[in-house]
């Protein structure tokens, strides 16, 4: 059989996809590595940061990311978890908080500045000695893995078929498609450099604590309001040479101290980054694990002995912090989906945008978000 297109990776991205795909009539084959999941999807917090856009663009994604979410609560079939929270963002007891929300001023829906004694109103297990005041926000949240399984689940009630195999080079797939979509997170770059594809999108090694559900229970997702990772993505992508060879490490990794709580009282409590051009770079899990607890328990001192396994995985972006989502260079029918920041509120509008552009339909959107934007392959 000769699929109209073949799928690779079935995190959020790729079964989000894959369904768009197949709901628009094609036939369509989802690969994935790992029957359990072991992905971005699997350790992310879930938040959908929906008030987050800055310019025409993000905004309008972040309005359709709304948008869509309300139609897929009914549309998959399956309990997502969809809700909204109250989204604290710490101010360390060094900042000056009138400075730090001034930096929030050019978001869709700007944060509300609170003193140290409402944000500890809002989550009383903060450490208010750590903090010099805090931001709020409604926040959207899902459980990530139920959402992306719902994906799956209805892509293959509408006929879609999965496969689970290792995809090691595109050139080898050991089945006939007419197009190609690359959904492998963190690895696709690696899997189009063998095929002598060059794209410009990277990836971090992102480090968490994942708990069993627990008996502490937070009433908001704690991130901290001077967020290091988007700034430090940025530096890590402008010499794209450096990503061409393995043993480089761009940037020096960076912590941003966070923890979020799923409605089984599960916990992530994270998150460490690190641009570590090997995909298979090893890193010191007892090390990371140490880092994350001293840091979280500065802010949350109740999580600092709490039961946690360390976890780890590849999260892909690119150097304008917008996903690269088109046809790759040279290559008609191989498509690149990946490099998402701000994932999963752009993931399910841009899926459904792409499948009708495939279909035939102009879409302004997309053309924007084209590798062929970065220029020096």
């Amino acid at each position: 059989m000769t699929y109209d297109w073949v799928v690779i990776g079935a995190g959020f991205t790729g079964a989000a996809l894959a369904y768009e795909l197949v709901k628009k009539g094609f036939s369509v084959l989802l690969l994935e590595q790992n029957a359990v999941p072991d992905n971005a999807t699997r350790y992310s917090y879930g938040g959908l940061a929906f008030w987050s856009g800055t310019n025409l663009l993000t905004r309008q994604l972040c309005d359709e990311g709304k948008q869509r979410y309300s139609e897929l609560v009914h549309e998959l079939g399956s309990d997502i978890e969809y809700r909204e929270i109250d989204l604290l963002l710490t101010i360390d007891v060094d900042s000056d908080p009138n400075t730090v929300a001034k930096s929030y001023s050019r978001f869709q829906t700007v944060p509300q500045l609170l003193s140290v004694e409402a944000a500890c109103e809002l989550e009383p297990l903060l450490n208010k000695n750590a903090l010099s005041g805090a931001l709020t926000v409604k926040h959207g949240h899902i459980q990530p893995e139920n959402t992306a399984q719902a994906y799956i689940q209805a892509f293959l009630n509408l006929g879609g078929k999965i496969q689970i195999t290792k995809v090691i080079d595109i050139q080898f797939l050991g089945v006939e498609y007419k197009n190609l979509a690359i959904c492998a997170g963190g690895i696709s770059r690696q899997l189009l450099d063998k095929s002598g594809i060059f794209v410009q999108q990277y990836f971090t090694h992102a480090e968490i604590l994942e708990t069993a559900p627990v008996d502490v229970k937070l009433s908001t997702l704690v991130m901290p309001a001077v967020l290091q990772r988007f700034g430090f993505e940025a530096s890590s992508g402008k010499d794209d040479e450096i990503w061409r060879h393995p043993g480089n490490e761009p940037e020096a990794a960076i912590l941003d101290t966070g923890v979020v709580q799923f409605l089984d009282g599960s916990l992530r409590i994270g998150q460490i980054s690190r641009t570590l051009t090997d995909p298979d770079a090893k890193v010191d899990a007892v090390e990371s694990e140490k880092w994350l607890r001293n840091s979280i328990s500065r802010v949350l001192p109740c999580l600092s002995s709490v039961p946690a396994t360390w976890r780890h995985c590849l999260v892909a972006f690119s150097k304008d912090s917008l996903p690269l989502v088109g046809a790759v260079p040279e290559h008609d029918n191989i498509y690149i989906f990946s490099g998402f920041s701000n994932p999963l509120v752009y993931i399910p509008p841009l899926a459904y945008r792409f499948a009708n552009w495939v279909s035939g339909q102009e879409d302004e959107v997309i053309n924007q978000l084209s590798p062929n934007r970065f220029t020096n392959f």
